[in-house]
């Protein structure tokens, strides 16, 4: 005995129809081979986004968030610059999406400097809020600064040397050390303390533990590989 598939009454072998619900009953040991599918074949596919008009989008999202706060700033809360920090944000957004949707060719290079650009950009303009600029030069700066070119010294490590899992570990972890370093020596300089390692130090000493092993197996083939097949990568 059979049952229908789609009200689960039992059926007669012989029946050609669910005599509760009319669904077509199929006896695959009496069909012909060619019997079509009662499955769709055919696979839908949604269609993709185009750039231009996910970039449109974006603008008119991120403008007209920028443009409302400035207005409700400027006309009906305007007891401080509440605006300016999502204003801000909305042009850091922005720039941030321009390699990915708005211009795709522009280079990884490229695109880190601009966004080390902007970022300061939005920091000093918290100085308006914070009526003080000495944050900004004496660390704010100086660490998007560093940021950026420790970026960009990655990206160029990654595109014109070796590339791999371990190489690539090897890249991030030894410019941990170096951005860990640099944020405790420009802590100590804005807080006019001698300039020492304290936590970087600890930082500092991890990284080179990492560092040592990931030399020691990239230097040997038979190791690199063994811990590659390992892995899994």
């Amino acid at each position: 005995m059979s049952y229908c598939v789609n009200c689960g009454v039992e059926l007669h072998s012989d029946l050609p129809v669910c005599p509760l619900c009319s669904t077509p009953v199929f006896h695959p040991d009496k069909e012909p081979e060619n019997i079509p599918s009662a499955f769709p074949e055919n696979r839908g596919q949604v269609d993709v986004v185009k750039h231009r008009d996910l970039a449109i989008f974006l603008s008119i999202v991120l403008g007209s968030t920028a443009i409302t706060c400035g207005l409700l700033n400027l006309f009906i809360f305007d007891f401080s610059l509440w605006s300016f920090p999502i204003i801000g944000i909305c042009v850091l957004l922005w720039v941030f999406a321009i390699p990915a949707v708005i211009y795709t060719k522009l280079t990884l290079y490229w695109s880190f400097f601009f966004d080390g650009i902007v970022v300061a950009a939005y920091l000093y303009m918290l100085t308006w809020l914070t009526k003080s600029d000495t944050w900004f030069l004496s660390i704010g700066l100086p660490l998007v600064v560093l940021i950026t070119l420790l970026l960009e010294i990655l990206l160029f490590l990654m595109v014109h040397v070796s590339v791999s899992f371990l190489t690539t570990s090897l890249y991030i972890v030894i410019e941990i050390a170096l951005l860990c370093i640099g944020i405790e020596l420009l802590i100590d300089s804005y807080i006019k303390r001698p300039l020492s390692l304290s936590w970087s130090a600890i930082v500092l000493t991890v990284c080179t533990i990492i560092t040592v092993a990931l030399l020691t197996v990239l230097s040997r083939s038979r190791l690199r590989n063994e811990v590659r097949r390992r892995l899994h990568f």
